[in-house]
């Protein structure tokens, strides 16, 4: 019998990224990817003709990410360490679509990683955050005081848009679970 974990990177975490959004041969940014929980089903989406960027801190967390791409054959996955910095080593408006799911509590300073992904991301592209851990689902570190409300208007403060929330069965750590998905769009005013 397969654990959730194991359903979700084979078959259900692909169906799940199709309806938030991303599209073959699109070029993904999944920021504090960890070990790859939808880095792996983002990369079969895109097929060959799209990339994956895995951005994370954790340097282990990223080298079981490429150990499961490399028994999977997946080809489209770019590693990048952050090493705790505000860049992302990418050139302006070059991202389809960025990931930034189950992050946003260990973020001190949002406001400029959100500049940073609005810099990356490509006019009228979208940013899909999963925003776990806020006041009302099992409240941690900088998020604990905002509720989902509070979130999104701290993101549309950056310049973006709310497009579309929903609320999804998706994986949290290597289990089911049920969160808000919210998708922003990136409005195109000048930066």
């Amino acid at each position: 019998m397969k654990t959730d974990l194991e359903r979700w990177l084979t078959e259900e975490g692909t169906i799940f990224l199709k309806e938030v959004g991303v599209k073959k041969g699109q070029v993904i940014l999944d920021f504090g990817c960890g070990a790859g929980h939808y880095t792996i089903p983002v990369a079969k989406v895109v097929g060959k003709e799209g990339k994956v960027y895995a951005v994370d801190k954790d340097r282990e967390a990223l080298n079981q990410l490429m150990h499961i791409a490399k028994s999977e054959e997946l080809k489209n996955i770019e590693p990048m360490n952050t090493q705790e910095e505000l860049k992302i080593e990418l050139e302006d408006e070059s991202v389809d679509l960025i990931l930034l799911y189950d992050v946003l509590h260990y973020m001190d300073q949002r406001r400029k990683i959100l500049d940073e992904i609005r810099r990356v991301l490509k006019p009228g592209a979208l940013l899909s955050v999963y925003p776990k851990h806020h006041k009302f689902d099992d409240p941690l570190w900088t998020l604990a005081h905002m509720g989902l409300e509070d979130v999104i208007k701290e993101i549309e403060k950056a310049d973006f848009h709310l497009e579309k929330k929903s609320f999804k069965k998706l994986i949290h750590d290597d289990n089911y679970d049920k969160g808000y998905i919210l998708n922003f769009k990136k409005m195109n005013t000048s930066s």
